[in-house]
């Protein structure tokens, strides 16, 4: 049978997906929790400062980060969709002053692949190209912080294993 073919992306859309040396549910657990959150949110050289964290359908997000270089930053949104260690769905806006002030909608889907999980990140839409790239090295950096809380997870529920 032929194998289906993903769609290409469209200029709008970023899609990054990342490997974690943890369980599915572990994962989950980190986006979810909000304790999980403060210690990986945000990219490398920023410290969360303020995170409110509803997280149920209907409920609001909202955290604060700084960095020396880039100073503080801001971005909220609303939980849209929560299946437990499947799906989460939720708007992302940099509030005024912060970025691009433009809604979008995150999608991360989490996929267990033995012992690991595969973490799917859609965003979408951007108002430009150099708005959507402008994520990528973001995402990516707050990616690596995430992976690193999961091998150092407490409890020990992660692995070193690569």
């Amino acid at each position: 049978m032929p194998r289906a073919k993903a769609a290409p992306l469209r200029d709008d859309e970023l899609l990054i997906t990342r490997e974690f040396a943890a369980p599915r549910t572990l994962v989950w657990r980190m986006w979810a929790e909000k304790q999980h959150l403060l210690r990986w949110w945000g990219p490398e050289g920023f410290t969360v400062t303020d995170l409110d964290h509803d997280f149920r359908p209907g409920g609001r997000w909202r955290v604060g980060m700084v960095s020396e270089r880039y100073g503080r930053g801001w971005s909220s949104g609303v939980f849209r969709t929560i299946e437990p260690e499947d799906l989460l769905v939720f708007t992302f806006a940099w509030e005024e002053g912060t970025g691009d002030p433009l809604e979008t909608i995150v999608t991360v889907r989490f996929e267990e692949k033995d012992g690991r999980t595969l973490q799917h990140f859609h965003q979408t839409p951007f108002s430009s190209v150099a708005s959507r790239d402008s994520h990528v090295a973001g995402w990516n950096s707050l990616f690596n912080k995430e992976a690193a809380y999961a091998v150092d997870f407490p409890g020990g529920q992660g692995t070193t294993k690569s």
